[in-house]
């Protein structure tokens, strides 16, 4: 058994190519035990590649790879057995009952028959999914068939995690239970490697990440000391007129650290937003509105990554 605080998984130069597209560039990084660990990046960035490779379904291109201290390319049936997978689209079995679903995965992993009603029962009653225990799958809701998705990956007791974009699709209540179910793991001592978009979802749930763009690694921490390293304590959201925008493009130098100009919007990056804000008033602008918020990492995504859409 792996000590507490050390790695999980240690990827050193990992590469993934496909033909002349390198999908992952040369990443270095290390998953530790007992923390949610996340890849967060644009689409396209690399993040489900990379995941696809430490879930030993994708062989790597080049550099190394380790999970849970062996070598995917020799003992992939090793680690898949101590491995639990949440892929990005559900794949359950829609013509079984949510129990039979979890008992056809108990099976494929060999739990014994006495072993397995137990689990499956605690699962059913973690994911709050014990009443649908005998509906079909088909008609149940994308939350509850995301949940099952999970239940299903902890079939085998796994020591990692993979979830990959575990919220895409859901509506707000349904993502925060995922979420809740998620945090509830980590403090039972699971190991969650995260894929996301979400900039939300990886300030909730990850104690570590990676930002990925472009197929290399960017940027890493946790989300407090990304966002200390790449922004400031606040930010200060102005909306103003086509006018006011005009006489104003000069005006903020030097009002704030940074100053991004948005279509709908101007963004002034400062360690104090209320103060900025009455400097603007004294000054004579009176926007038509002006909201102080404290930055996140949606702020540093897009500081990394850029706002450009990436197909």
């Amino acid at each position: 058994m792996e000590q507490a605080g050390t790695a999980l998984v240690v990827a050193r130069g990992l590469t993934k190519a496909f033909g002349s597209l390198v999908a992952v560039d040369a990443v270095d990084f290390e998953v530790r035990r007992g923390e949610v660990f996340g890849f967060l990046g644009p689409n396209g960035a690399g993040k489900t590649s990379t995941m696809r490779m430490i879930g030993c379904t994708s062989p790597r291109s080049g550099g190394s790879l380790s999970v849970m201290g062996m070598d995917p390319a020799a003992q992939a049936a090793e680690i898949k057995a101590r491995l639990g997978v949440v892929p990005q689209i559900d794949n359950l079995d829609i013509e079984l009952t949510v129990r039979e679903n979890l008992e056809m995965y108990a099976r494929y992993f060999d739990v014994p028959k006495g072993v397995a009603g137990d689990r499956i029962d605690e699962l059913l009653d973690f994911v709050q999914l014990s009443e649908r225990a005998k509906d079909k799958v088909e008609p149940l809701s994308g939350g509850m068939k995301r949940r099952l998705t999970i239940a299903r990956a902890l079939v085998n007791e796994p020591s990692l995690l993979l979830l990959d974009e575990p919220t895409t699709g859901l509506d707000p209540q349904a993502r925060h239970l995922v979420w809740d179910r998620l945090y509830r793991l980590k403090q039972r001592g699971v190991t969650l490697v995260i894929t996301t978009h979400y900039m939300d979802e990886a300030e909730q749930l990850c104690d570590r990440l990676v930002v990925m763009d472009k197929a290399k690694i960017v940027a890493e921490g946790s989300p407090r000391d990304l966002i200390n390293q790449y922004s400031t304590r606040e930010v200060l959201e102005l909306r103003l007129s086509d006018e006011q925008r005009e006489n104003l493009k000069t005006s903020l130098d030097g009002l704030a650290e940074r100053v991004e100009w948005l279509p709908d919007r101007v963004l002034l990056y400062t360690e104090g937003g209320e103060a900025t804000l009455s400097k603007l008033t004294d000054s004579g602008v009176n926007a038509e509105s002006a909201l102080v918020r404290r930055a996140g990492l949606e702020d540093v995504f897009l500081t990394i990554t850029g706002r450009s859409l990436i197909e």
